[in-house]
């Protein structure tokens, strides 16, 4: 599976790899072993340390995603150079604020990079982060703590517009949303899922196995957009000219969407 097409990633603390087998049998697209805050300050050696020569049978299983320390830490050197030898997919570079961090982190490890953007210099910056990543994902956690707001859809609306604006224009995949902090409640799970899916992003970082069906329900089109879609592709046919359907217009950007939705479904 390629880095574009991956849209559900759960989060496992990289000191827990006891529950690696568990996390990578899961229907998540892939795991990000995590060594930033799921990993407390005197642990953090320990758990990249384990890492090595532990990752090869998960990793053929699913794509592995680690995210490192940021740059301004005493554990970034360390990270970066522990994920060069590691098998894994990318690394997810936290507090992701210029192009130049990101680009030194990919050219340094040889990796993908996921930019995770969670301040608002990130989000200020967010342009040339994206022209110098492989994908963005959203920090709305530690965004909304930086500027000092709650997790208010239309307060955090703008910075996750940037986002998939600055992916489009950098022509790499939609960006990955941030989490939901609730896991039991499966309605909040999948109606938060299904704004980020509003919002343009094609996917959502998780923090547990719970999440993942009604996450994954809530980014697959529902039935009536399946049945327009289809009606629109029909009418269509082999035609490439702008045609009419029920008294409204179909021309390419209408085209588009529809093949867009039965490629999702």
């Amino acid at each position: 599976m390629q880095l574009d097409d991956l849209s559900l990633l759960l989060f496992l603390p990289a000191n827990r790899l006891d529950r690696l087998e568990k996390a990578v049998s899961t229907t998540a697209d892939a795991v990000v072993l995590d060594l930033e805050d799921a990993v407390a300050v005197d642990q953090k050696k320990q758990a990249r340390d384990g890492l090595i020569g532990a990752l090869n049978a998960a990793a053929a299983l699913k794509p592995i995603v680690l995210r490192i320390n940021g740059a301004d830490t005493n554990w970034h050197a360390d990270d970066v150079a522990v994920a060069t030898g590691l098998p894994v997919a990318a690394v997810m570079l936290p507090k992701a604020e210029s192009a130049a961090t990101c680009a030194d982190v990919r050219q340094a490890c040889g990796k993908p990079i996921i930019a995770l953007i969670e301040t608002a210099k990130g989000v200020l910056n967010a342009n040339e982060i994206a022209n110098a990543s492989n994908r963005l994902a959203f920090g709305n956690l530690d965004f909304a703590a930086d500027i000092g707001i709650g997790q208010d859809r239309l307060a955090l609306a703008h910075a996750r517009s940037v986002l998939v604006l600055a992916s489009r224009g950098a022509g790499t995949a939609s960006p990955i949303d941030g989490v939901t902090q609730e896991f039991n409640d499966l309605q909040v799970v999948e109606d938060d899922a299904r704004h980020s899916r509003s919002m343009g992003f094609a996917g959502k970082l998780l923090i547990h196995p719970k999440q993942i069906e009604p996450t994954r329900l809530a980014f697959r089109p529902g039935p009536e957009e399946i049945a327009w879609a289809e009606k629109i592709l029909t009418a269509a046919g082999s035609e490439t000219g702008v045609l009419t359907m029920d008294g409204s217009m179909i021309d390419a950007p209408v085209l588009k969407r529809a093949r867009e939705i039965m490629r999702r479904s």
